[in-house]
């Protein structure tokens, strides 16, 4: 006999809105369950009162933020409530001396962005879905993108931050003081945690110099092993400037400009494309040193063409191939899988020739990622295979890498992490989780499972 549904204490009816589907999954694309109620706190008060009733009437909840992860963290299980952070959406207040944001978390980054350039500053974040992923889901999942190779992942930008934990304590640490050793650093527990440990409410973000110019080349090369090899000379070249490298593997980018109208930028098509972004104070003086290291690069064969900016237009034109592989693929590819990488630099050339040959005739693989800091996004296109993306995450952890960068392990890769982390560190991950939330109801199943 079928249980009853649970039903939702009266006290959180005031915070309820209207389900929809899109509350029912992230990006990944499954279809999750449809939610008990979709829950929306507009501060660190509304929250705590919000998972003390669930923890008295025994309920779970799913954390969503913008709904942009690609590893099912945000997918609703059968009886689970949503807890949307979408009303956290205190403005950014931007203290130009500290250098620092003070936001809600559930402000898109785009927006904190633009109020760190109207202040002269710089948040030093970036990804494609800038428009829909909120800042406390990118603290939650430390989201990384193309300019982790010079500032570091989100870890590096959050100097503090509030939250909530499951029995609705609410811990706070908004000084946004560089230096802090008066005890454990409660936030950066927090962050990566996949929502499992907390409900970020707020945070305090590092804030940089504006970069006066950026400058954007594309390189024509033979393959990964000439595209690593050519990441040592850019950045003893370039230094600080050099802000973010994009590899990209044919025959993605030219699959992309065939199918979305985009001007390849080469007379005939590369093994490898990489994309150099270099930014700082003095545009002509930047400019120049990209173009001595990158003619140095063409005179001794270490890159076989490239194409440099002249204006932001160009800068512009020259991404959009780069975020055209992402448009093309989720367009045009039909059914994918999307495992999310993160390799020692050295291994990534084997990597993919052995990767190529577990997929030969099973799957088209499709690769383009974070080169500089070994982020690959290795797509297979094929109907889901299970067996396929198990032989692809053994071979990574063969190589000494790990089988998410930037996503986490959500619900989706469970199953998978023994691969890249032994058992005393899952355990000991649970008994973190256990402490402090003893029910598991907040976000279970991610990251370890459900206690047995």
């Amino acid at each position: 006999m079928s249980q009853p549904a649970p039903t939702l204490p009266p006290a959180l009816l005031a915070h309820q809105l209207a389900d929809a589907p899109r509350y029912r999954d992230d990006a990944a694309g499954k279809p999750g369950a449809a939610p008990l109620a979709v829950l929306a706190p507009r501060s660190a008060q509304d929250a705590a009162a919000i998972l003390r009733a669930l923890q008295s009437a025994g309920l779970a909840a799913v954390v969503q933020g913008g709904r942009t992860g690609l590893s099912g963290g945000a997918r609703v299980q059968p009886g689970e409530v949503v807890l949307s952070t979408e009303r956290l959406t205190a403005p950014p207040v931007v203290d130009p001396v500290a250098a620092t944001m003070t936001l809600g978390a559930g402000v898109p980054l785009e927006t904190a962005q633009q109020a760190a350039r109207d202040h002269g500053l710089y948040l030093a974040a970036d990804l494609g879905a800038r428009g829909s992923a909120t800042v406390g889901g990118m603290a939650a999942t430390n989201a990384g993108g193309p300019l982790a190779l010079r500032y570091g992942t989100f870890r590096q930008q959050v100097l503090g931050l509030e939250a909530v934990l499951p029995d609705g304590t609410i811990v706070s640490r908004l000084g946004g003081l560089a230096k802090d050793n008066s005890g454990l650093d409660l936030s950066q527990y927090l962050i990566g945690s996949e929502g499992v440990l907390g409900l970020i409410t707020r945070l305090v973000l590092r804030l940089h110099p504006a970069p006066t110019a950026r400058r954007v080349a594309v390189c024509a090369l033979e393959g990964a092993a000439q595209a690593l090899a050519l990441l040592p000379v850019l950045r003893a070249g370039l230094g600080p400037l050099l802000q973010a490298c994009e590899l990209i593997i044919d025959p993605l980018l030219s699959e992309t400009c065939a199918r979305r109208g985009l001007r390849y930028p080469f007379a005939t098509p590369a093994a490898a494309v990489l994309l150099v972004e270099v930014a700082g104070p003095d545009p002509a003086a930047d400019a120049a040193r990209l173009e001595t290291v990158l003619g140095a690069a063409l005179e001794t064969g270490q890159i076989a063409d490239a194409v440099l900016s002249a204006s932001e237009a160009d800068c512009l034109r020259l991404w959009a191939l780069r975020d055209g592989c992402s448009h093309y693929l989720i367009e045009n590819a039909g059914p994918l899988t999307s495992l999310d990488l993160s390799l020692p630099l050295p291994a990534i050339p084997a990597f993919l020739d052995q990767a190529a040959a577990l997929c030969a005739g099973r799957a088209r693989p499709y690769v383009f990622g974070h080169l500089g800091d070994g982020n690959l996004h290795y797509i297979l296109a094929c109907p889901p295979d299970d067996a396929l993306t198990t032989q692809v995450f053994a071979l990574t952890a063969r190589h000494g890498g790990v089988i998410t960068a930037e996503h986490g392990i959500g619900l989706d890769k469970v199953r998978w992490l023994p691969l890249c982390r032994d058992a005393a560190e899952i355990a000991a991950m649970a008994r973190i989780k256990g402490a402090i939330d003893p029910g598991f109801i907040l976000n279970p199943g991610r990251i370890f499972g459900t206690p047995a």
